[in-house]
């Protein structure tokens, strides 16, 4: 990581219009080196603070299957599933908040909690309630078949043929050609893809039309599939509609054997308000500290009817940056799109806001320091892990920094959409004869961008072609 002191950032040369921010610009890049700095003294580094998916959750070792869980507002916890018949274990709270059983293997050193075993963690509630909930790092999640109106239930995934990778990562593609997928909807019939229909029956298609990169929509489980993978329940389980993580595993390597890398569109600017089967149920209306939401209209998106991360907390970075490691480490993604930048940027979530390119716009009290720092932390890690990785944000506010290295004061992106070139031809397709297209409309559509930052500009997208509107095909 390439260390500048506040006074002498280089993102003030490459931008002289940032010169008259340049307090703003100091003051975010010395709240990064604090937050960075205080991860790697309590964790030794900032790749192991990401590699909570190893410690939390449940692991089975030579001798034991131990649970930790971290719900320092809880009063008890209790450990149930269908491995012993439902009955409550009791828990134990250790440090920080984290509760955590330890349970010896059966004979012959079968483990207590077997693959594919049902879970769920049973808290009570400052008031006494009792509640269940999926355990916050679960790996996969399903809604148990015959049941009317079932929830998500956790599953334990612990395989012992675990997928065996066959390829290895292809380079880095020096332009990307990026196809935006959902796997779920990516066949003719009326009925949810597999992750498997989609490797065999996709990624051919896909290689022969001579993309380099696959984008996954709504991958991180989602109760609600209507919400086209955006309204995220359990961050770190891949969808069940769609198959099994082995599963999944099996579509990336194959894309990699075909020279393409694979992105997840990651969602970590909100999440779903549902609490029975998601991670907001963690949320007692616990102060900050304790908690990985923040509280009143400060926790609430209220466009999206979806929970706001507290991105200031310790435990949220912790939780939020593993899920990164753990999307590229252990499943084998190559990168990310993240969803919602904007959102994530500014206390007013850009809503109601006609963003016209005055940089006061940007570095203002409006500014969400505390999510620009966890996004300056997220690219950092990502590259750490794994230089190749490629970023992307989603923003329409054309915020400046957002795609120079974190090192300058920048916050680290490879990439940023050119939200705008989208619904530029769909409209130009729809609305415009072919013989009156402009080329000066064009040219002002492609080059509408930061000459400092690279771009990716989508012909379409799902934001066109599913959310109100056509496929150019069908327009």
């Amino acid at each position: 990581m390439a260390s500048h002191s506040g006074s002498e950032l280089r993102v003030l040369e490459v931008d002289p219009m940032l010169q008259s921010h340049a307090e703003h610009l100091r003051y975010r890049y010395q709240q990064y080196q604090n937050t960075r700095g205080s991860i790697e003294r309590h964790a030794g580094s900032l790749l192991n603070f990401a590699r909570g998916a190893k410690d939390y959750g449940i692991h089975t070792t030579d001798e034991l299957t131990v649970y930790r869980e971290w719900a320092p507002a809880a009063q008890a916890a209790q450990l149930i599933g269908d491995f012993n018949g439902w009955k409550p274990l009791d828990m134990s709270l250790g440090d920080n908040g984290v509760w955590f059983i330890e349970l010896p293997h059966g004979p012959g050193g079968a483990p207590a909690i077997p693959h594919g075993a049902l879970v769920k963690v049973r808290l009570r509630l400052p008031g006494g309630e009792w509640v269940d909930r999926i355990p916050a790092w679960i790996k996969w999640a399903v809604v148990p078949q015959g049941e009317m109106g079932a929830k998500y239930v956790g599953v334990h995934w612990a395989p012992t043929e675990a997928h065996a990778w066959v390829h290895p990562r292809p380079p880095r593609p020096a332009t990307l050609r990026i196809y935006e997928a959902h796997v779920g909807m990516s066949s003719e019939e009326r009925a949810v893809a597999s992750y498997t229909y989609f490797k065999d029956s996709v990624l051919p298609h896909i290689h022969a039309s001579g993309y380099n990169a696959i984008q996954l929509m709504a991958i991180q489980e989602h109760a609600y599939y209507g919400s086209f993978g955006y309204h995220v329940t359990n961050p770190f389980a891949a969808s069940s509609r769609s198959g099994t993580p082995e599963e999944l595993k099996a579509l990336i390597d194959a894309a990699h054997g075909l020279g393409i890398v694979v992105l997840l569109d990651v969602v970590h600017s909100h999440i779903s308000s549902n609490c029975e089967d998601g991670l907001a149920g963690f949320d007692f209306g616990q102060g900050p500290d304790e908690n990985y939401f923040l509280q009143g209209d400060r926790g609430y998106h209220k466009e999206w009817d979806s929970r706001l991360f507290n991105y200031a907390g310790y435990e949220t970075l912790r939780y939020l940056l593993s899920n990164l490691h753990y999307w590229i480490q252990d499943m084998g993604f190559d990168g990310f799109r993240f969803d919602g930048v904007t959102s994530m940027l500014y206390h007013h979530h850009g809503i109601g806001i006609g963003f016209t390119g005055n940089y006061s716009e940007y570095f203002s009290p409006s500014t969400n320091i505390d999510a620009l720092v966890y996004l300056m932390l997220a690219n950092d890690m990502v590259h750490e892990l794994l230089p190749s990785a490629i970023t992307i944000a989603e923003d329409v506010s054309g915020a400046p920094t957002l795609c120079r290295p974190v090192g300058e004061g920048g916050v680290g992106f490879d990439y940023r959409l050119a939200m705008g070139e989208p619904d530029f031809w769909v409209r130009t397709v729809k609305q415009v004869a072919d013989e009156d297209w402009s080329m000066t409309a064009m040219a002002s559509a492609l080059c509408d961008r930061r000459y400092s930052e690279a771009t990716v500009g989508y012909v379409e997208s799902h934001d066109q072609a599913l959310v109100g509107d056509q496929t150019l095909a069908s327009s």
